[in-house]
């Protein structure tokens, strides 16, 4: 093999195209490297949205059925119609009992 002498006063010679090649490639590389880096910075956001995501959910399942997030407007309905029954229920078995008393 040939020895290759470098020294500080050594001088390398290029072709124009060759430099034009080497300068495109160092910009397709650093501009994959940009792309590669915004990809990652979306999906490490989209991780951080669907924990979160996946939190929100896990209270909702546990504190819903507890009723401690509110009730549905129908639930409220329901809820209503049940105390108007019971006042009616009161209000019979109040009549009931007077009417065995009269007996």
């Amino acid at each position: 093999m040939s020895e290759i002498n470098l020294a500080e006063s050594s001088k390398v010679s290029l072709d124009i195209k060759t430099l034009v090649g080497i300068v495109a490639m160092i910009l397709s590389i650093a501009g994959v490297y940009f792309t590669l880096t915004g990809e990652i910075a979306q999906l490490q956001l989209a991780v951080v949205r669907l924990q979160d995501s996946e939190m929100m959910n896990t209270e909702f399942r546990i504190k819903w059925p507890r009723g401690e997030l509110g009730a549905l407007p129908d639930d409220a309905k329901q809820d209503l119609r049940i105390e108007y029954l019971q006042t009616d229920l009161d209000e019979l078995q109040k009549d009931l009992e007077e009417h065995k008393k009269d007996e």
